[in-house]
């Protein structure tokens, strides 16, 4: 068997070989023509010439496409099969000449005669067979007409509005079709899109859509927005683009010179395509020193969903690759997708990104997907069950159509998601080994990196730098995964046998270690429902605490968890998950888990700041039934004001098996990247975080607790939504006798939200206590007092 990602540092030392360019040259200038021999002296002009020479040397000599400094406005995609294919000692490379600056674009530049409209608008003509989803005008974006307005410092939606689609808008609009509707999911858990198709005559709109999200619970009532509205062109810089008499409007920008300005339209999906088939792959064919920008947004194909996840995907990106094997894509930027960046779709292995620059992507970063006939049992809603005699109980993968043994490595991934926000700066689904390495991911809406689910497994996640992630949706995290997989929520199957189970999809432990993680708005890392089999070690995790729902066999371990502790939730008895040897600065947060916990929690360290002598970590040791080694004390952290959580040779934490690991190997290496990378808000200094408890007292004889932050997510409702945790309920108390049980989360009484802990009315009537048990809602009539 080859070496892991053996292609990738092939194709790198291959690169630096001084005798290199003794492959065949093929080179391509915006200024020649497609009857040019491809030497320097006489270029061909596009792609697709390029590749029909290549193509004569491909497999037999080494192949390497120049592509000459300049903007390549493609009018389809370049598409490579089989046939392109080089091998490992004569591989394909399309590259930048020279470290020119070479453009792939999939806009159209457009030459327009404006004439004015009214109210400082001004029109121009288009062609019939135009399509415009996205205007630049000198390279900068364009908004479509929208309301509310496009607002740069709004983080959700760069502006919203609860009347967004109010019968007192929508009155003002004369032909709404072709326009757009985006709103939040009801609980923040990504987003939806709608095409307006049209307005009866009684005022409601009439559109389609909304399959953009896996979970569907509606439209968030606040957090939405229109565009491609004739009737909101009223901001400098919008377009409206009439597609029925082909005539643009724009209101100009004051400083705009418009008779000078170039005008561009995006037009393409997606730029460069490998497709190839298990059986004929495309091999040994690299894309080094691109610029893939300009692709046109994909949010209403955005409908195919994955296994019980939250998401919807669209196999499409700016970069597409299917059957491809040994195929790299090396130092490209892509810029300004609309879409998906890069889509790893089905079969394909060993496939190396490296060094890549990946911004303002209208939906995910890089995203490697397998088919779902790959899987032995796969359901596709959350809500879907089965039962334990009618599942396949084979191990692994049903057949080979899925990535694996692929590599991202030294990777800048920053504001994705631009459009939708179920998406992620690296995704995995349905995929095994693949490898995330050294690689900054910033400024998304939801997750940085996401796994979808427990199959296969494998995965490595190292040295790298996730922050500023969530900032739009809710109930998540820096680094979030889910596991459910054909064990999960399994009915009639024995309780000892579902650990056995759930490993015969998540074959291979996924690791995540020496990595920085900071999450302001959810857990630095999430493992949500049912995710299994994780080795998380090693890690220094800035803000959001560490959080491990339903699952089996995890290991945390060698962690420091700054600001904030570690999160269990809904545990299986038996999950047999550690906990040993971290620092945390807050105790445990438990919601739901019976004591004692899983195989083991030991040898942790509650951090008190100037503590005297260390001491036994009681509060640890009564939360989980365990720790009877964990103290508390102080960690005595090297420079923690400067990011250095490394402890001093005295520090309590040696004495538990703590070892210090390097605080400056976390995101981007290569320098170019490194000069422009942004490094996570550090906390203000050597603090010891609040208890993180909210407040807790009797309701009706039953013990309750308010809940902190995320900690709804437990139940499946946002933390908008309010409500009291119960804990214990003694039978005898008028709470345990109107049948009220521990685990419950109390929403509303009467049809009034439960936001702080209050008493019940005593006014001698009986009332309706609204309660959520197992995320199922129910009704509770409590007794007259």
């Amino acid at each position: 068997m080859k070496p892991r990602h053996a292609f990738g540092a092939v194709l790198w030392l291959w690169l630096l070989l001084p005798n290199a360019a003794a492959a065949v040259e093929i080179h391509v200038s915006p200024h020649g023509a497609d009857d040019g021999d491809g030497s320097p002296e006489r270029p061909v002009q596009t792609l697709v010439a390029a590749q029909r020479m290549a193509r004569r040397s491909a497999g037999r000599e080494a192949v390497r496409v120049m592509i000459h400094a300049g903007t390549y406005c493609l009018r389809e995609p370049l598409v490579l099969t089989g046939e392109d294919s080089g091998t490992e000692s004569a591989p394909v490379t399309y590259t930048s000449a020279d470290a020119e600056p070479a453009i792939l674009s999939g806009a159209r530049e457009l030459e327009l005669a404006w004439a004015p409209y009214r109210d400082g608008i001004m029109q121009a003509p288009t062609p019939a067979e135009l399509t415009m989803d996205q205007l630049f005008v000198n390279q900068r974006q364009e908004p479509m007409a929208r309301y509310p307005n496009f607002d740069p410092k709004i983080p959700i939606y760069n502006g919203y509005a609860a009347d967004a689609v109010s019968k007192e808008r929508t009155a003002m609009w004369s032909h709404p079709a072709g326009g757009f509707i985006h709103a939040m999911h009801r609980l923040r858990w990504g987003g939806f899109h709608y095409l307006i198709t049209g307005k009866a005559e009684s005022g409601e709109l009439a559109y389609e859509g909304g399959w953009q999200n896996n979970r569907q619970m509606g439209m968030h009532s606040e957090y939405r927005f229109v565009e491609n509205i004739f009737e909101e062109l009223d901001a400098p810089g919008e377009w409206y683009h009439d597609a029925r008499q082909h005539v643009l409007y724009y209101l100009p920008r004051p400083d705009l010179d418009l008779a000078a300005a170039r005008f561009e339209a995006v037009q393409l999906r997606s730029l460069i395509e490998f497709r190839g088939t298990p059986e004929q792959p495309v091999r040994f064919v690299t894309l080094s020193g691109l610029t893939l920008n300009r692709v046109a947004r994909t949010f209403m194909e955005t409908r195919e969903p994955l296994l019980r996840s939250d998401w919807t995907i669209y196999r499409g990106g700016a970069a597409f690759l299917t059957g491809a094997v040994d195929c790299a894509i090396q130092d490209c930027n892509f810029d300004e997708a609309g879409g998906n960046a890069v889509f790893i779709s089905g079969y394909n292995r060993r496939i190396t990104i490296r060094g890549c620059l990946i911004s303002d992507s209208g939906a995910s970063g890089i995203c490697f997907v397998g088919d779902p006939g790959a899987v032995r049992y796969a359901l596709f809603e959350y809500g879907q069950r089965d039962t334990y005699d009618r599942i396949d109980l084979t191990s692994g993968p049903r057949t080979e159509n899925y990535p694996a043994e692929c590599l991202v490595e030294d990777c800048l991934i920053r504001r994705i998601g631009r459009v939708e926000k179920q998406t992620a700066g690296i995704h995995i689904s349905m995929a095994r080994r693949i490898t995330v390495r050294h690689c900054s991911v910033y400024e998304t809406p939801r997750a940085g990196i996401n796994i979808s689910e427990g199959v296969w497994g494998g995965h490595v996640i190292e040295h790298c730098d996730v922050f500023d992630t969530v900032l739009e949706t809710s109930d998540h995290g820096s680094f979030n995964s889910w596991g459910r997989d054909r064990y999960w929520g399994l009915d009639s199957a024995p309780a000892d046998q579902l650990a056995r189970i759930a490993r015969l999809d998540a074959i291979e432990t996924t690791e995540i270690r020496h990595s920085r993680w900071r999450c302001d708005h959810g857990w630095d890392i999430d493992l949500d429902d049912g995710s299994s089999y994780y080795h998380i070690h090693h890690n220094l995790l800035l803000h959001g605490g560490l959080k491990f729902r339903e699952g089996f066999l995890r290991i945390a371990e060698n962690n420091v968890i700054v600001d904030n502790s570690f999160h269990p939730h809904v545990w299986y008895p038996n999950s047999e998950d550690t906990f040993r040897r971290n620092i945390i600065f807050a105790p445990y947060r438990p919601i739901r888990v019976t004591k004692p916990w899983g195989r083991e929690m030991d040898f942790n360290l509650l951090h008190q700041l100037q503590a005297s002598t260390p001491s036994p970590a009681i509060v640890l040791q009564e939360a989980s039934g365990h720790d009877e080694h964990s103290i508390s004390g102080d960690a005595s952290f090297i420079d923690p004001s400067s990011g250095d959580y490394r402890v001093t040779p005295d520090s309590p934490a040696r004495t538990l098996g703590f070892e210090n690991f390097p605080m400056d190997h976390f995101g981007v290496v290569k320098p170019t990247l490194r000069s422009i990378a942004r490094t996570p808000k550090l906390p203000r200094g050597e603090t010891s975080a609040a208890t993180l408890k909210g407040a807790a007292g009797r309701w009706a004889g039953a013990e309750v607790q308010e809940l902190v932050g995320e900690e709804f997510s437990a139940f499946g409702v946002g933390r908008e939504d309010g409500g009291l945790y119960v804990r214990v309920v003694p039978p005898d108390s008028p709470a345990g006798r109107a049948g009220l049980r521990a685990g419950d989360l109390m929403m509303k009484i009467d049809g009034k939200p439960i936001r702080e802990l209050t008493q019940p009315p005593s006014d001698g009537r009986v009332h309706e206590l609204e309660v959520v048990r197992d995320q199922q809602p129910l009704s509770i009539r409590l007794p007259a007092r």
